[in-house]
């Protein structure tokens, strides 16, 4: 499969690449874990969806395209350039709140519903925080995480964060796990 075969791609993504480029952001989605996200959060009417780890907006995109009119969807990013680029591409959307602040204090102040989708892109969330995400996660929601394959902007030593989260996941008994070796590596988990 290649990028051409890939439809639907939400008409701001070419725009939020170039951007991307321009500001120099190197932590880009891939596009194959935009469809994915879309057909998840389309799988979840009426659904409250968390991301953390706005970026530039490209995963935020695809997710958008996905949500019905009753979706609501938070972001959450500690980089004010990146919130204030998603805020003008997204700010219109009243089913979206793009936050602009420190994911961990954010996990630690948030007390309200519970997430049918998590799509962790962030360090607070993936690597720190886990048990606290995954208690927002609703039974029978998603939690999605992405880059689990080695990727080139990886740091020295980053592959043992990595393995750390995947032996954790695996271990809990609440959870079904699927590792998907696709786009950078995928995990899917649902919580039972």
């Amino acid at each position: 499969m290649n990028d051409t075969n890939i439809q639907d791609v939400p008409k701001i993504y070419g725009n939020l690449q170039r951007k991307s480029k321009e500001v120099g952001f190197n932590m880009p989605s891939d596009l194959y874990t935009g469809t994915l996200l879309k057909t998840l959060v389309s799988s979840k009417p009426s659904a409250n969806i968390l991301e953390l780890g706005t970026g530039i907006g490209l995963s935020l995109s695809w997710m958008i395209d996905g949500m019905d009119e009753k979706s609501r969807l938070t972001t959450v990013d500690n980089d004010p350039k990146l919130t204030d680029i998603a805020k003008f591409n997204f700010g219109n959307d009243s089913r979206v709140d793009i936050i602009c602040e420190d994911g961990e204090q954010w996990i630690d102040n948030y007390k309200d519903a519970k997430f049918d989708v998590i799509f962790a892109d962030a360090w607070p969330g993936k690597y720190g925080q886990i048990d606290d995400v995954l208690d927002l996660l609703k039974t029978g929601g998603f939690y999605v995480v992405d880059d689990m394959s080695e990727q080139p902007n990886w740091p020295e030593g980053h592959q043992k964060n990595v393995d750390g989260l995947m032996a954790y996941l695996e271990k809990r008994e609440d959870l079904v796990l699927t590792k998907l070796n696709w786009s950078t590596g995928i995990v899917i988990v649902v919580k039972k």
